[in-house]
């Protein structure tokens, strides 16, 4: 049995433009596990409307 895992889960969000209003994207997180707890998230990132996978942090659509 591992003690550290890595595992990655792609959930559905809501997202709001002022362009194209609301929209429904797959955001995948990586998370790291220390006996299957989720203590910290590596990286985030979502598909984009046209099909580009971009990251979470550069592009914020809710201000």
């Amino acid at each position: 049995m591992k003690l550290i895992s890595i595992k990655r889960e792609t959930k559905p969000e809501t997202r709001f433009t002022r362009k194209m209003g609301a929209l429904s994207i797959k955001v995948t997180y990586i998370k790291k596990q220390f006996l299957n707890i989720p203590y910290k998230t590596l990286h985030k990132y979502r598909e984009t409307y046209y099909g580009e996978v971009k990251d979470c942090e550069d592009c914020v659509l809710a201000r």
